[in-house]
């Protein structure tokens, strides 16, 4: 059977972004939709177990990126896992479900002129993407695809942290999106049932019936095509092959942070003096193709235990016949189980650190057996303010690019940093967490040693955003609208195009710009 050549959109990516776009867009039965995986199927068992997701680190399911030497991380290179497969980074995170801050949105419109982006905007698509089994108002929606439930499981480790920063004087909460942030308390996470809820789940699978739409797997998008100053189709890699295919009406990235910027520079579309340095013609000059990237950097602080168990102790048999069976148990955690807000200083607008705490021993991306039971907490740093860049290394498709977020390139992120770890130490000194605390895992003690700390140890909290900012300034890739400055045709749609990061984890944030993306796109 002959491919079909021609759709009216193609959207390249089938991650968080680009499953709520082919969806929504094949609403209408009128429109068809192309979308192009690189990866394969979501058919790992380890997705849909919540407690396994490190477990699919470093496999043929993730595109394994690691950063260039990081200056202020005592040189090393920070590992950056992201999905390969259907549903993206959907099917591989925490399943933390956070919106981030009213001040994040309002930002976006007022200092980057992301107008149309402020809260009182954004917040109808959160509600509309929303399925939540508990809460309810103006706020939250109940019948939204996007499952949202509390977790199945609690460790009694999570909960007695909760209870402590309490005592220590924070306020405890059951909705961090709600009309306050601030506080501490258990997440709710984006699962069905005790099973994970990805994109590819909650939109793609139910639209997969739907003749508009076609779905390619195995297609490594390599190029946008270019007529003039507009976009008429990609160039893809699939079975060995080199294909064309033709949009009609648009071109729709969704690779996210790192894969949108690295093919746009691919097609030609960036800062003219690297293309040229990388062997790239250049179509459009703009310089702002993966600037701006950054990250939420988190720092761990763990002990070893006593008198508890530890997650690893439930990797057996029989609890995953129990997940299976009834998605019941401690497979059903998502490890990172609880946390909370912090404003380092009383007069900031909002919090500046988010604590996740896990009932086991959790640094260096999860990649390293535990030496015995234990208790993880980190401090991440959620409005930081180290900008780095993203740049080819090649102009082969299939070189990694050059990935710099430059982690604590401004020395107050580091402060700052020093201060939620220090917090965190705090916290663990009251009960009823500290009976279960043996041992400092890695000691530091002063505010020297928790920077020399917080520089050796500190990893991605797997958010980057930044390298297709939207706005109108001159180093906007995209306006408001989402659509590729310079270039009719070609939008955005994932999170690149976020000015600034959320407070928060960004899946959430995501899926928002593509049901709005979605409207928009719809209305021309």
């Amino acid at each position: 059977m002959t491919e079909r050549e021609s759709f009216d959109y193609i959207v390249v990516g089938a991650g968080s972004a680009g499953c709520v776009l082919a969806a929504r867009l094949t609403e209408d039965r009128d429109v068809t939709v192309l979308l192009l995986e690189a990866g394969g199927e979501d058919d790992a068992d380890e997705i849909r177990v919540p407690a396994a997701f490190p477990a699919l680190f470093k496999t043929k399911w993730d595109w394994n990126y690691e950063t260039v030497e990081q200056k202020h991380m005592d040189g090393r290179k920070s590992y950056w896992p992201r999905m390969r497969a259907l549903g993206g980074c959907s099917s591989m995170n925490a399943m933390i479900y956070i919106r981030g801050n009213r001040a994040d949105f309002d930002t976006w419109r007022d200092a980057h002129g992301a107008t149309g982006w402020g809260y009182d905007d954004v917040l109808p698509y959160f509600v509309k993407a929303e399925g939540n089994t508990r809460a309810d108002g103006p706020l939250h929606g109940a019948d939204g695809p996007l499952r949202v439930e509390d977790c199945r499981y609690t460790h009694e480790l999570s909960r007695a942290w909760v209870d402590a920063a309490v005592a220590a004087g924070f306020k405890p909460t059951d909705d961090f999106n709600g009309s306050d942030q601030d506080g501490v308390g258990v997440y709710q996470v984006t699962c069905r049932r005790g099973r994970r809820w990805s994109t590819a789940d909650a939109y793609l699978r139910p639209a997969l019936t739907r003749p508009n739409l076609v779905v390619r797997t195995g297609a490594h998008t390599t190029r946008v095509l270019l007529d003039g100053p507009r976009a008429t189709g990609v160039e893809y890699l699939r079975h060995g092959e080199t294909r064309t295919v033709r949009a009609e009406r648009e071109v729709l990235l969704s690779g996210g942070a790192i894969n949108s910027p690295q093919l746009l520079m691919l097609s030609g579309i960036g800062p003219a003096e690297h293309l040229r340095e990388v062997g790239v013609e250049v179509a459009v000059a703009l310089p702002g193709v993966g600037a701006n990237l950054h990250d939420h950097p988190a720092a761990p602080v763990i002990w070893t235990t006593r008198g508890t168990s530890d997650l690893v102790d439930f990797a057996t048999p029989g609890r995953l016949l129990q997940w299976q069976a009834a998605g019941r148990g401690p497979l059903t955690s998502n490890i990172g189980e609880a946390g909370g807000f912090l404003r380092t200083d009383a007069v900031l607008d909002a919090p500046d650190i988010q604590f996740i705490v896990a009932p086991t021993m959790f640094y260096d991306n999860g990649v390293h057996e535990p030496v015995g039971r234990g208790f993880t907490s980190a401090a991440i740093h959620i409005a930081p303010r180290s900008r780095g860049a993203l740049r080819l290394a090649s102009a082969d498709p299939r070189w990694r690019p050059l990935i710099d977020p430059a982690y604590y390139a401004d020395p107050s992120d580091l402060d700052t940093m020093v201060a939620g770890c220090r917090t965190l130490q705090e916290i663990a000194a009251n009960s009823p967490l500290r009976r279960f605390l043996a041992e400092p895992f890695l000691p530091a003690a002063t505010d020297t040693d928790l920077a020399d700390h917080i520089r050796r140890y500190s990893q991605t909290l797997y958010h980057p955003v930044g390298t297709c900012s939207m706005g109108t300034d001159d180093n906007a890739v995209v306006d408001p609208a989402l659509r590729v400055h310079g270039v009719d045709n070609l939008r955005v749609v994932d999170a690149s195009v976020m000015p600034m990061i959320p407070r928060g984890n960004t899946n959430a944030p995501t899926i928002m710009v593509a049901e709005k993306a979605a409207d928009l796109i719809k209305q021309g």
